[in-house]
């Protein structure tokens, strides 16, 4: 058993001392107002994760100006002193509950923001094109623009320092502004900003000296991506010359990831990644720094200790961990880690919100963002709830029909619960999915939910007797074409996850969505000669890029042959025929596994209309990803 002791010593970052060495590492919220001001939902949102026991927690991005680049809507500002009341409200909130608070500043995207406003270019250390429109080249910054940005982070500096702010963080990663300012391969400036190491830093050192002097006392944090991830980018050798630069400017810890816009997935690391990706980079920066250092990126207790131990790191950054569970620092104090939601790193919510600039929200935790409308307090009238399936939308909405108060039973057909995520759970890559099913028999087995394993409801069946409610999560069918000759012959995707023992060394995956792409990544990497066959011009269409940045270079590595714009046409023993826009093409294999997606089955909650109030969940609705499933259980019972 893991002794969690070291994440629960008290640690010190210049003048301010932590409880402990879990610090929520800075993201995005998009709550704020449009006029980039803090609110009473963000406010909440953070404050959560100061109660859960988290030793420092640190905002998203806060703008320092609006100069020369406008931030984008949801994101904060500290430009005027308009922010002091909500900075203000933050850290006495924060304060209120015995948390720390950090405010994380930036000078701006740079090439990385998201939109080119037509009126003005967008500006960078250098000519760069934009990331997203490279036709576009960014302005480079005049050596007077640069001076007024070092200013304005005095100015934010000052206000976060009256409003009570306990440190600051400056946002110097993944090749936003400041990092392309030190990165020889976005800054080729003449000046005394260009050239040598040092002169690409000196924008960094200005900022840091200009926040020092501004907020006398408040410990500064630096993130540095120390590793771009790409072939041209900023490598180890040289961010640990910059380190150093930044350590003696005054820095008091040091925020060590990897990754850039360019190698996009190590920036929000996908399940694919695996565990604890970046740690690599924290040892690099503790073998040049004396200051602390911190290390990020898929961070289980486990390995977050292992990081401490090893002396790779003095603190963790726990970030998507704590958007789903905000209590992830004081459960390990209470010698509860069993009870910790896992985070199944799926970014569907969290960074993929982001994305398309909505509010954040998590796959596993549907009260993020909603903390104060969404307490589970009990209610006043229980009522009696059959929940009927024990997939993720059934175990969510069972375990909070039940913390509210009503009386519960759960019926699932299998001899155990899980449902899809039982099968979409066995490659190594999602053992956070995997932990999910535990969690949720965990809670189940605390509260009082009756479980009745291997039991079929139909309209018909008593055990619906005098409910006042049935939810109904029965899922999904797989699509099954009977249209093609042989498809008796092949294997379905969830029998082929389960049981990979019956699969031969050939396998044609007929059906390049995610359980076809995840099955075939998972077979290959076990030596298995895999083809997906697809019909749409790509695979895993409905993948966050993010993901399948990894999944297509994992899938490319392991020698996954990937046929798209082909149709399976027939089966056979000796393999499967595609009809692709030449022709058709021949695939010899072993065994052939029909992906062909999946259809709702809706064929219960229909038959049990006018019997009970029936609230239909899940994939039995509409089949989605686990994100959708594990909201509208929760909303569903949340209702009730």
């Amino acid at each position: 058993m893991t002794d969690f002791s070291p994440l629960l010593q008290p640690g010190r970052i210049g003048s301010l001392t932590l409880p402990n060495r879990v610090i929520m590492a800075p993201m995005g919220t998009e709550m704020g107002t449009h006029e980039g001001l803090f609110t009473e939902r963000e406010i909440a949102y953070y404050t959560e994760r100061a109660k859960g026991g988290t030793g420092l927690v640190v905002t998203g991005i806060s703008a320092v100006s609006q100069d020369y680049e406008q931030i984008n809507p949801g994101l904060c500002r500290v430009d005027t002193d308009d922010c002091i009341p909500g900075l203000t409200a933050l850290a006495r909130s924060v304060h209120e509950v015995g948390g720390l608070i950090s405010l994380q500043l930036t000078a701006g995207l740079g090439r990385n923001i998201n939109v080119v406003d037509p009126q003005r270019l967008p500006i960078s250390a250098s000519d760069n094109p934009h990331y997203a429109t490279p036709d576009v080249l960014c302005r480079p910054l005049e050596t007077d623009e640069i001076r007024v940005l070092v200013q304005r982070f005095g100015e934010a500096a000052a206000r976060a320092a009256t409003a009570g702010i306990d440190a600051i963080d400056i946002h110097g990663h993944t090749g936003y502004l400041i990092d392309q300012f030190m990165s020889p391969q976005w800054n080729r400036r003449t000046d005394e900003y260009g050239g040598s190491t040092e002169n690409r830093c000196r924008f960094a050192v200005e900022i840091i000296q200009a926040v020092k002097e501004a907020a006398p006392g408040l410990p500064v944090s630096f993130r540095l991506s120390v590793d771009h991830r790409y072939p041209g980018g900023r490598g180890v050798a040289e961010s640990q010359e910059i380190a150093r630069i930044l350590q003696d400017a005054g820095i008091d810890l040091m925020m060590a990831d990897e990754g850039s816009y360019e190698a996009m997935d190590y920036v929000f690391p996908p399940y694919y990644l695996g565990d604890a990706p970046m740690v690599p980079a924290a040892r690099a920066m503790k073998d040049v720094l004396t200051i602390p250092v911190m290390a990020v990126g898929n961070l289980t207790p486990e390995n977050a200790v292992a990081a401490l131990e090893n002396g790779d790191a003095d603190f963790v950054g726990i970030g998507r961990g704590l958007i789903a569970d905000p209590q992830w620092a004081g459960k390990i104090a209470a010698g509860r880690r069993a009870d910790i939601r896992p985070c199944i790193r799926c970014n569907q919510l969290c960074v993929g919100n982001a994305f398309f600039a909505l509010p954040l929200g998590c796959a596993v935790n549907p009260q993020v963002g909603l903390e104060r409308e969404r307490v589970l307090t009990p209610v006043d009238q229980p009522r009696r709830v059959a929940v009927v399936g024990g997939g993720p939308a059934g175990l969510e909405a069972a375990r909070v029909a039940a913390v509210r108060g009503h009386d519960v039973d759960l019926y699932e057909a299998e001899d155990h619960l899980g449902g899809v995520l039982w099968p979409a759970a066995t490659p190594d890559f999602k053992s956070e999915l995997r932990s999910m099913i535990g969690w949720w028999e965990r809670q189940l087995a605390a509260l009082p939910v009756r479980i009745h394993l291997g039991t079929t409801i139909t309209a018909d069946s008593p055990e619906l007797d005098g409910v006042d409610d049935v939810i109904v999560a029965t899922g999904a069918s797989p699509v099954v074409p009977q249209s093609i000759p042989g498809i008796d012959l092949a294997v379905d995707v969830v029998d082929a996850h389960l049981d990979r023992t019956r699969l031969g060394r050939r396998v044609v995956v007929a059906g390049g969505g995610l359980s076809g792409v995840d099955l075939a990544l998972e077979l290959a990497e076990d030596g298995h000669e895999v083809t997906v066959v697809e019909m749409a011009d790509e695979i895993a269409a409905d993948l966050l890029i993010i993901n399948k940045i990894t999944l297509l270079r994992r899938l490319d590595a392991a020698g996954v042959r990937v046929l798209t714009g082909h149709s399976v046409v027939r089966v056979s023993d000796s393999g499967a025929t595609a009809q692709g826009p030449d022709g058709p093409v021949e695939l010899a294999a072993d065994t052939v596994v029909a992906a062909f997606g999946v259809r709702a089955a809706r064929s219960l909650a229909d038959a049990l209309e006018g019997r009970a109030k029936v609230h239909a969940v899940g994939d039995c609705v509409h089949p989605a990803k686990v994100a959708e499933a594990v909201n509208a259980g929760f909303e569903a019972a949340f209702a009730l």
